[in-house]
């Protein structure tokens, strides 16, 4: 360890954040590798080891002879602070050799709001911001991540982004950088080959132009780019990699447990959902080999705790019967086994009894809107009258600790709905009293609202987010609409959801707005106590840009969007279909019921590629 480091140290907190050796952590003797991977998290070492996206990658690329990939993660800003006083740049956990010294460097990024601190690590590693002030092949730099379905207010600094799932096309990549460093490739020749990798997309390859009024006009490819990017799919779950053998951090983390991804992707299609368009088709592993990544994850690990993890856990077919497979072993191993959101329509007393064997912890469920016209715009496909059942069944088994979440702004939301959001928990309130069989456990409902964020590939892309004033105020509507002493109201900082919705949706010229937000002090953006809207805001004012432009505009059908060139098979015909519906206050069936269309299965074979 270096010694300036080790003075360091004692001065900041959670100092184990820095310091690398843990259990499972991969070392390798730098002689047998000839590509080093530097895998950045955007964030802090407890929000990183709790994505098991991470853990996935980080596996799949050091079971690959000849490569080694560690760690890095955004420092705190007390140790940020000691690290450029003593000029020591970002360094990996596993080797602790400088990030800047490695021949990738691969960002794993999943929210907008991320995109500063990438930018920080690529300052303390001493770096160039820029992709054109780096004209060397190595460091290559590159992202992934769900953001990176719009990857364009990143485009300037990044050399090229992954688009979809990272342990499909990883491999290729790498192995393609592996000829092109032995064989004395430029970066430039590198780039255009990398770009005919499906999955690639190499940003500084397709120019931008505008109309006078600010949108886009044209998306141009370069150098036989392809004029679209699709992304990449793992097709069989059960032949996917699994970290069952994985990093047991030093110090506590989120997520101190073992995640369990029982499938991908969802069959529900709730119309402001990102995730739910960009992963599909659904892919399930197989409830044989769920149980034994349990088994093994735990003898492995000693975590007293496995969570049950997809996008909608409780629509695996399996469930209940995976549920009694690790019934007996985690009883014998003291293990909890748990879910995270619940599905309202689906929760059983079956269910219930399986987890009730663990301790109670608060169940969660997400209704999204407190009226059934908006959920049904919204295509959430849950009555009020099946999340009372659910409730019913709780509370009769002795759960006392309920969260309920919702969304503030969605389309077409009017004060009625809003106002039914306490209607709906004072109902909840209601039936507890009615059913609860243990009332010396005191009622704790919760109530949380985030604000709606409109998002690239789903039906909503194409709506305004209503303004900070608006949202503060269906706040304050809210907040006095509930008076049940047993119910507690959360709600999320409306600065933090305007700039995630001007990112999430924003072009090519968002990037000198990011760099000089960057320059004024902008980090942990993620972060609450770290956030300052007012630096974006001078920001954009010095870029003579309007962030009310990308937030809060409605866009034409026929506007081209700056994530144009990428396609997660999702057709732009069946999201604005679904915008339609949305309107009419109509649902559509689940996939399990009945197709709908929207193109995906066409990557597993399928015929549905009409839209």
């Amino acid at each position: 360890m270096d010694k300036r480091l080790e003075r360091i140290l004692p001065r900041v907190q959670k100092p184990a954040r820095y310091v690398g050796g843990e259990y499972n952590a991969v070392m390798k003797p730098k002689d047998e590798v000839d590509v080093r991977f530097a895998f950045c998290f955007p964030d802090t070492y407890e929000i990183g080891m709790s994505n098991l996206g991470f853990r996935i990658l980080y596996g799949v690329m050091n079971d690959m002879p000849g490569v080694w990939c560690e760690r890095a993660f955004t420092p705190w800003t007390d140790m940020e602070e000691e690290m450029r006083a003593a000029g020591i740049p970002l360094w990996c956990l596993e080797s602790g050799d400088p990030v800047g010294q490695f021949d990738i460097i691969g960002f794993s990024v999943g929210y907008e709001m991320a995109y500063t601190a990438m930018l920080n690590m690529l300052d303390l590693s001493g770096l160039p911001l820029r992709s054109e002030d780096r004209p060397d092949l190595t460091p290559l730099v590159i992202a992934g991540g769900t953001a990176m379905y719009n990857a364009e207010p990143v485009a300037d600094f990044i050399d090229l982004a992954l688009i979809g799932e990272g342990e499909d096309v990883l491999p290729e990549l790498i192995t393609l950088f592996r000829k092109a460093k032995q064989e004395g490739w430029d970066k430039s020749r590198f780039l255009r080959a990398a770009a005919e990798i499906q999955g690639v997309y190499v940003p500084s390859l397709y120019t931008i132009s505008y109309h006078e009024d600010g949108t886009i006009s044209a998306i141009t490819s370069l150098d036989g780019a392809p004029e679209r990017v699709y992304k990449r799919v793992v097709h069989d779950m059960d032949k996917s990699y699994y970290p069952a053998k994985t990093i047991v951090p030093s110090t506590e983390i989120v997520h101190d447990r073992v995640t369990l991804e029982v499938f991908r992707g969802c069959i529900r299609g709730c119309r402001f959902c990102q995730a739910g368009y960009v992963y599909r088709p659904v892919r399930c592993r197989s409830r044989e080999q769920l149980a034994r990544y349990a088994r093994e994850s735990v003898e492995d690990s000693g975590y007293q705790e496995i969570t049950l993890s997809s996008l909608s856990t409780s629509d695996y077919p399996e469930l209940v019967g995976l549920c009694s497979d690790l019934e007996l072993f985690c009883g014998e191993k003291h293990v909890n086994l748990s879910l995270p959101s619940l599905r309202a329509d689906n929760f059983s007393m079956e269910l219930m009894q399986r987890l009730q064997k663990g301790r109670k912890a608060g169940l969660t469920f997400a209704p999204e809107a407190g009226t059934q016209r908006l959920r049904d715009a919204i295509n959430k496909n849950v009555t009020e009258e099946e999340l009372m059942e659910s409730l019913r069944t709780a509370f009769s088994g002795g759960w006392s600790a309920v969260k309920l979440y919702f969304m503030l702004g969605l389309p077409t939301e009017t004060d009625e709905d809003v106002a039914a959001i306490a209607e709906l928990a004072n109902r909840a309130v209601h039936v507890w009293r009615e059913y609860a069989s243990n009332k010396n456990r005191p009622l704790r409902i919760t109530v949380s609202t985030s604000w709606f964020v409109p998002k690239p590939f789903t039906a909503f892309q194409w709506e305004p987010q209503i303004s900070i004033e608006e949202y503060e105020r269906r706040v304050k509507l809210l907040r006095s609409s509930i008076t049940a002493k047993a119910v507690t109201y959360n709600w999320h900082d409306g600065d933090t959801s305007f700039l995630e919705a001007v990112l999430a949706r924003g072009d090519r010229r968002v990037g000198r707005v990011l760099e000089k937000a960057y320059r004024k002090g902008a980090r942990l953006d993620a972060w609450t106590d770290c956030f300052d809207l007012g630096r974006w805001t001078e920001a954009f004012a010095e870029c003579g840009l309007d962030p009310a432009f990308y937030a809060n505009r409605e866009r034409g059908r026929d506007e081209i969007m700056p994530w144009s060139v990428i396609s997660c098979y999702v057709s732009d015909s069946y999201l604005w279909r679904q915008r339609e519906l949305a309107y009419q206050s109509e649902t559509t069936p689940d996939c399990r019921t009945q197709c709908g269309g929207c193109g995906a299965n066409i990557v597993e074979g399928g015929e549905c590629c009409r839209g």
